[in-house]
């Protein structure tokens, strides 16, 4: 397959995105509902054998079934020319390896939120029963906005049926990420993802991988035998929580893990929390320094004792006036008028008496 190439009637290769030992990546047209995907095309030795075709169509109808803001949408697949492909949404941006490559190292605020956006997706991969089984920033894609995709579930999965007891590199994923029970050549778990999490997070904060050797046997007796160096060690202010959760999180025992990636993203998120709502300490300001002139003429003025202050007098007291009297003038003229009544009845009170008492 090349550039320019129509794929199953429908897909128009535009360009190369991308080449490695199992695939090559295309971007390119869908010409049926007019919108740019991205195609994986696998190496024509892999696809011809039966077995792997059949685990890949499997793995790629349980993968487009997956749908989650956090995963790469998985659209179609088949065979063409002898050639096994996967149709997937395409996510304008880069790789994480590719921005490792460039930037060294995340901050710790740069890397927690991606790897929450990670865990998020293949959390909700290991609740519909599924695991990656290569778990690498490969396969994180990061957009210009800093969203996080999560490609390839399952084909590392599908790639282990060829040879089972073969430990390539492309079998068994990337040696630098998998997990010691992925070393020993066991079923991968959750905890299998959540182990190569961790490795991807202890190189996106440090800038290196926590196991280096020059061949993949090597690399996996130290993902089974060796315990890494504490991120202390690359990086003198890292928040001692942070180092617990990543001593957790690469545990040789999966037991010793968090289960899913569920569980990892809400630790992860937690401790992003708290780490913004602890305010910075704030420094302490400088003292202003005292211009020259200044300081000389306070060096040549002598202290004179300062002449005691006489008892002021004492402030005059405020009295307010007493408030206006307040007259009810209607209880009043009431009143009145009952005295009027009763002094206009006088006379005729004094008659009466008088004619009764001769």
């Amino acid at each position: 397959m090349k550039e320019g190439d129509l794929l199953n009637h429908r897909y128009q290769l535009l360009e190369r995105l991308g080449s490695g030992g199992m695939a090559d990546v295309y971007r390119a047209r869908d010409l049926m509902l007019e919108r740019s995907v991205a195609i994986k095309i696998l190496r024509s030795d892999y696809s011809s054998d039966e077995e792997f075709q059949e685990r890949f169509r499997q793995e790629a109808r349980a993968a487009a079934n997956l749908a989650h803001p956090n995963i790469v949408t998985v659209h179609d697949f088949g065979l063409e020319s002898g050639q096994l492909f996967i149709v997937m949404e395409y996510v304008p941006g880069a790789d994480l390896k590719t921005l490792l490559r460039k930037r060294g190292r995340f901050s710790v605020d740069e890397a927690i939120p991606l790897m929450v956006q990670a865990c998020a997706g293949i959390g909700y991969a290991h609740r519909a029963g599924l695991v990656h089984c290569d778990v690498k920033p490969h396969n994180f894609l990061i957009t210009p906005d800093m969203r996080l995709k999560v490609t390839d579930f399952g084909i590392a999965r599908a790639l282990s049926t060829i040879h089972p007891g073969d430990r390539d590199e492309v079998v068994w994923g990337s040696p630098q990420y998998f997990s010691p029970e992925q070393a020993r050549g066991q079923a991968p778990s959750p905890a299998s993802d959540v182990y190569s999490l961790g490795v991807v997070l202890y190189e996106m904060l440090t800038g290196t991988l926590p196991f280096n050797a020059s061949t993949a046997e090597e690399l996996a007796r130290m993902h089974i035998h060796t315990a890494p160096h504490p991120l202390g060690e690359y990086l003198p202010d890292a928040p001692p929580l942070l180092e617990q959760i990543e001593a957790k999180v690469l545990s040789k025992e999966p037991s010793a893990r968090y289960r899913t990636a569920d569980q990892l993203g809400r630790v992860l998120q937690r401790f992003g929390t708290v780490r913004e709502a602890t305010p910075a300490p704030q420094p302490t300001p400088a003292p202003i320094p005292i211009p020259e002139p200044v300081a000389d003429f306070l060096e040549r003025t002598p202290s004179r004792p300062h002449a005691p202050f006489a008892d002021p007098a004492p402030a005059a007291v405020y009295e307010a006036p007493p408030p206006p009297l307040d007259f009810d003038w209607l209880t009043i003229g009431l009143g009145l008028l009952a005295v009027f009544a009763v002094g206009g009845l006088l006379p005729l009170w004094i008659a009466v008496y008088f004619a009764w008492n001769p």
